[in-house]
């Protein structure tokens, strides 16, 4: 069968959206569909229970229901489509207050810059909102402090500069005792402190109710507090007020990003399987992995603004399909690993190894089809750099095909808060279709709990070979197994505690030994 053939055999598109899908690239076997006909009943089956209400997270007992955030009509109670109709409303009330200056700075400055302080879930979905949607004609400043680095601090501070008088801080954390939400809250805080501002009078606190961040922004004073849901997951909270009320500050249409988000909904619960954008795409996904997620997706957007899609994508699919036990407690190891850039940037980074080196990927390619709002000029006769933007991408799909390697494209239209919407529901969607072709939850996170109860009890000893070297004596140097045999701790844990204070505090020195059993550390004299 000719290229042109297999292409019009596996290309979908939706006229009425104007988003379409060429799978023609991932060598699908003839009789693909009809062979997997009676595991995706089963996925539609398992995805009508999970926006019915059903438990979708048996080891939290909850219900999963990021699907009812951009409709409210199908949600299971009447209680919660009036808690997701007035989140709406309240994170538009909260933007039209700002915007026009009734809700302001102490001072009465209006608020310029906005400084959003979460983890995960809860910075990188208004971080991908905030990159494709915003731009110099936002009516606010968009910054993240997203991690524990005090560096990272510190440049964020340092670019807001003098507008912290004129900086509102959203803080998110659904359970208020994220750690690393709560140094950054903390950091904040000592820097409003530092510029003589009131913390409290520019803070909002996005949570769970009756968390110890509800508390503490009450006890406090702060100007608002919003809900969090405990139906919603981080990483699938950027349609809740998590990521609606940042985008509404910026100025974003969170009607039409909802709209999109629900017009996909729609789709995708209406159409067979081999007309259904989201469960193509997790089709796709365990054909080119064999259902173990033995290959890669290589994501490459081929527009500026969808740079941050992969790194989004790398926490929805890999939280989400990452896990060692399949719903029958057997051990499986499941996962479908995320990687990549933009086009065509990506050709002068790794493109060279897709196409030549380990066959270990497959590929999925954003196509956005309008290239620019206005004209577009001649970057030489009869060619735009849209033109080459295009010229780029299909020629990156023929190299990888020419080689025998696996390819995707998702193609939109444009890019507005509509088709980002859209694009964000069909991943979505797509990720609770494959976990139930795969037989996992997709909504649960041991693993990170385990990384977190590991960092706790590095901290501990943190604090006990602190004390240890506070306690020696000034000049008394000690080798890492006297300080472990002392305190009855693991040696390598506790040469790692030393290295860091070392480097970080100025009364811990270290003698460089010929090895690190040989270092002797303790106090200056």
């Amino acid at each position: 069968m000719s290229t042109w053939n297999i292409f019009q055999k596996y290309f979908v598109r939706y006229p009425d959206l104007g988003i379409s899908i060429d799978f023609s690239r991932m060598q699908v076997p003839d009789g693909f569909f009809e062979g997997h006909a009676e595991a995706t009943e089963s996925a539609f089956t398992e995805m009508r229970a999970l926006e019915a209400g059903g438990v979708a997270n048996p080891d939290e007992g909850r219900m999963v229901g990021h699907y009812w955030l951009r409709d409210a009509s199908i949600a299971p109670t009447s209680e919660l489509r009036e808690e997701i109709v007035s989140g709406i409303a309240d994170a538009k009330g909260l933007a039209d207050r700002v915007h026009r200056g009734e809700l302001a700075a102490p001072d009465g400055s209006p608020f310029r810059h906005l400084l959003v302080i979460g983890i995960g879930g809860s910075a990188l979905g208004p971080q991908l909102v905030a990159d494709c949607l915003g731009g110099p004609e936002s009516p606010m400043t968009l910054h993240f402090f997203d991690n524990t680095d005090p560096d990272g601090f510190d440049r964020v501070l340092a670019g807001i500069g003098e507008a912290l008088s004129e900086t509102l801080v959203l803080v998110v954390s659904k359970s208020g005792g994220t750690k690393e939400t709560r140094n950054g809250m903390l950091e904040a805080e000592v820097a409003f402190a530092q510029a003589g501002l009131d913390f409290s009078k520019q803070a909002v606190a996005v949570t769970g109710e009756g968390s110890h961040l509800d508390h503490y922004a009450s006890e406090n004073g702060w100007l608002e507090r919003f809900p969090m849901a405990d139906w919603i997951g981080g990483r699938t909270s950027v349609m809740s007020s998590v990521g609606l009320i940042p985008a509404a500050l910026q100025g974003v249409d969170i009607d039409r990003f909802l709209a999109g988000a629900a017009a996909l909904d729609k789709l995708t619960r209406e159409l067979p399987t081999e007309q259904n954008l989201a469960m193509i795409l997790a089709l796709m996904w365990h054909h080119a992995g064999g259902g173990k997620g033995a290959k890669d997706m290589v994501v490459l957007p081929y527009k500026d603004r969808l740079v941050l899609l992969s790194k989004y994508l790398q926490q929805l699919v890999m939280e989400s399909l990452g896990k060692e036990r399949d719903l029958d407690g057997n051990t499986v190891h499941q996962g479908l690993a995320v990687y990549g850039n933009k086009g065509s940037t990506d050709q002068h980074a790794y493109v060279q190894q897709l196409r030549d080196g380990i066959d270990n990927f497959f590929a999925t390619f954003i196509e956005v089809r309008l290239s620019r709002s206005g004209d577009s000029n001649e970057v030489e006769p009869g060619f735009t750099s849209g033109d080459y933007l295009q010229g780029f991408l299909r020629g990156t799909r023929s190299a990888l095909s020419g080689s025998g390697r696996q390819s995707m494209t998702l193609s939109i239209p444009r890019i507005d808060a509509f088709y980002l919407g859209a694009l964000i529901a069909t991943f979505e969607r797509a990720v609770s279709f494959y976990a139930s072709l795969v037989h996992i939850n997709a909504y649960h996170q041991p693993g990170v709990e385990a990384g977190k109860k590991a960092a706790t009890t590095f901290l501990e000893l943190l604090g006990k070979v602190r004390s240890a070297l506070l306690t020696s004596g000034s000049g008394r140097l000690q080798t890492t197994e006297e300080i472990a045999s002392a305190l009855d701790a693991d040696p390598e844990d506790v040469y790692h505690c030393l290295n860091h204070l070392e480097a970080n505090e100025a009364e811990v020195r270290v003698m460089q030994g010929g090895t690190p059993a040989e270092d002797r550390f303790g106090q200056l004299e």
